[in-house]
């Protein structure tokens, strides 16, 4: 259990329960996650979508029948999860051609669809690029979570949900965010592929 393990998130529980719930629906009603972050939270977008992408904690058949049976086998039931910062053709292009602060706003606007979830990375709650790309998904009606560190923020601000972890810190914020979205990915892993 999350809280057992890092009972210092305890005071982060209301807002990591509702951002569950954001998740699952998200899922259930056919939607995908963006994920986006500079630095470690980059990596941290790789690795939330590494999570959702593949089995987690549990083995995801795959039952779709327009797959033959020999293809199926070595496949995984996937939860569609796209991290912004692995996009760098595009990225290095429009950083070049039109606007850096922009770069991830300009990948929500052309991905991000109804139902789908912009989950944006940032420690100080303030990365310019993070907050460019969730303010274009306010605008287009796309639901938005972050993740920060404890201090109020332009994305505390701004995002549907914001998971403020009990730190300053960048190492720490980004120690305390690995157990929120493992937690996450797993939970949204058992209600929608169940166990």
């Amino acid at each position: 259990m999350l809280y057992k393990r890092y009972p210092t998130l305890e005071v982060c529980r209301e807002d990591i329960d509702k951002a569950l719930e954001l998740m699952i629906h998200t899922y259930q009603n056919g939607g995908k996650v963006l994920v986006c972050g500079n630095g470690g939270s980059a990596s941290d977008s790789e690795h939330i979508v590494g999570e959702l992408m593949k089995g987690f904690l549990l083995k995801r058949e795959v039952t779709d029948e327009r797959i033959p049976e020999n293809l199926r086998s070595g496949l995984q039931g996937s939860l569609p999860a796209i991290s912004l910062p692995s996009q760098s053709a595009i990225l290095s292009a429009f950083i070049n051609d039109v606007e850096p602060e922009m770069m991830y706003a300009q990948l929500v606007y052309g991905y991000a669809r109804e139902n789908d979830l912009v989950i944006g990375l940032s420690t100080s709650g303030n990365s310019k690029n993070v907050v460019k790309a969730i303010e274009v998904a306010k605008y287009m009606g796309v639901k938005t979570l972050s993740m920060t560190g404890e201090r109020k923020s332009r994305l505390s601000e701004l995002s549907d949900i914001t998971i403020r972890v009990p730190a300053v810190e960048t190492y720490k914020i980004q120690e305390y965010h690995l157990p929120v979205y493992h937690y996450l990915c797993a939970e949204v892993e058992k209600i929608i592929f169940g166990e």
